[in-house]
C-alpha cells in the first residue's frame, strides 16, 4: 500500500485505486468545457440514438411479424371441440 492508505477511512482504498485506473488529464464526470467538444459528445448521441431507433424498429417489426405468424397458425389449425 501506499502512503496515500488510511484504514480508518473506508473509501481510501477506493479513491487510490480510482486515482491509479484514471490517466492524467481524463475527467470522466466533469462536463465538457468547450463548444467543440460539446458539439462533438452530441453528434456522437445522434448517432447512437439513431442506431438504437432503428434497431427499437427491427425489433417491433420482428414482433409483428411474430403476432402474423402466430395468427397464421391459429387460423389454419382446425379446432377440435371437446
Amino acid at each position: 500500500m501506499s502512503a496515500d492508505f488510511n484504514p480508518t477511512d473506508p473509501f481510501s482504498l477506493f479513491r487510490q485505486l480510482w486515482q491509479n485506473s484514471t490517466p492524467p488529464g481524463a475527467q470522466p464526470f466533469l462536463p465538457p468545457m468547450s463548444e467543440e467538444e460539446i458539439e462533438r459528445k452530441q453528434a456522437e448521441l445522434r448517432v447512437v440514438e439513431s442506431w438504437l431507433t432503428m434497431n427499437l424498429g427491427m425489433v417491433a417489426m420482428q414482433i409483428k411479424t411474430l403476432d402474423m405468424q402466430k395468427a397464421a397458425l391459429a387460423a389454419l389449425t382446425p379446432k377440435t371441440d371437446k
